[in-house]
C-alpha cells in the first residue's frame, strides 16, 4: 500500500466528504469493476457513518452496486480533472474500454474486495442500506462506511488542508458541461467568546 495512505477512524470518516466534492463511485461484481462520477453524495449520519449518493439507474455502476451490496466513494482530485470528466460521461455498456480509455487505475486495499481509484486523496468502503423506495423513486443510495482512508499528503489529523497542499491535491466540485472548480482557499471565522 501506498507509504501516504493511512486509515482515517470512523468517525471522522464524514469529514471527508463535509465539503461536497464530486466523488468517484466503484463497485465490483462478479468479476466487473466500473467507477463512475457523481456529483450528489453526502454524509449522512455519525454513529455508524453513513452517507448518501445518487446513482442513475443507466449507470452500470448502480447495477455492480445492487448486485454486490458494496461500494467505494473516491475523492478525485484537481490531477484526475481530465479522468472524473471521462469516467462520468462514458459508459461501460457500451464502451468496454472505458476503464483504459479513461485512464483508470485500481488498487487493492486490505481485507476489502473492492476496486479502489489510484490517486484520489480519500476512500470510502461502503455496504448499502437498501431502501428499495428511495433508490427506485430517487436513485438515492444509502452506504454505511465501513472503512475509510485518506492521503496523508493533504489529509491528516482529522482535517483537510487544501491550502498547505500542492494545489494539484485540491477537490473537484462539478458545475456543469465539462466545468469544474476545484477546492479554494480556507477562510476561518473567529470563534471566540461573542458578548
Amino acid at each position: 500500500m501506498d507509504p501516504h495512505i493511512a486509515s482515517v477512524p470512523l468517525d471522522r470518516a464524514t469529514r471527508l466528504l463535509n465539503h461536497g466534492p464530486t466523488v468517484l463511485v466503484s463497485a465490483r461484481h462478479d468479476g466487473v469493476d466500473n467507477v463512475m462520477a457523481a456529483a450528489w453524495a453526502c454524509a449522512l449520519d455519525y454513529t455508524p457513518p453513513k452517507l448518501t449518493v445518487v446513482l442513475d439507474k443507466i449507470a452500470k455502476t448502480r447495477e455492480l452496486v445492487e448486485q454486490s451490496g458494496m461500494f467505494v466513494i473516491q475523492v478525485p482530485t484537481a490531477a484526475q480533472l481530465d479522468l472524473t470528466y471521462q469516467v462520468g460521461h462514458r459508459s461501460l455498456s457500451s464502451e468496454p474500454e472505458k476503464l483504459s480509455d479513461s485512464g483508470v487505475e485500481f488498487f487493492e486495499m486490505d481485507g476489502h474486495d473492492k476496486p479502489f481509484v489510484a490517486g484520489c486523496s480519500a476512500w470510502l468502503v461502503c455496504k448499502v442500506l437498501s431502501e428499495p423506495h428511495n433508490q427506485q423513486a430517487y436513485d438515492l443510495f444509502i452506504g454505511e462506511i465501513v472503512g475509510a482512508w485518506a492521503d496523508t499528503r493533504v489529509f491528516k489529523d482529522g482535517h483537510w488542508h487544501f491550502e498547505s497542499a500542492d494545489p494539484c491535491w485540491r477537490s473537484l466540485h462539478y458545475i456543469a458541461g465539462g466545468h469544474f472548480y476545484a477546492t479554494g482557499d480556507a477562510l476561518d471565522v473567529d470563534t471566540g467568546p461573542r458578548g
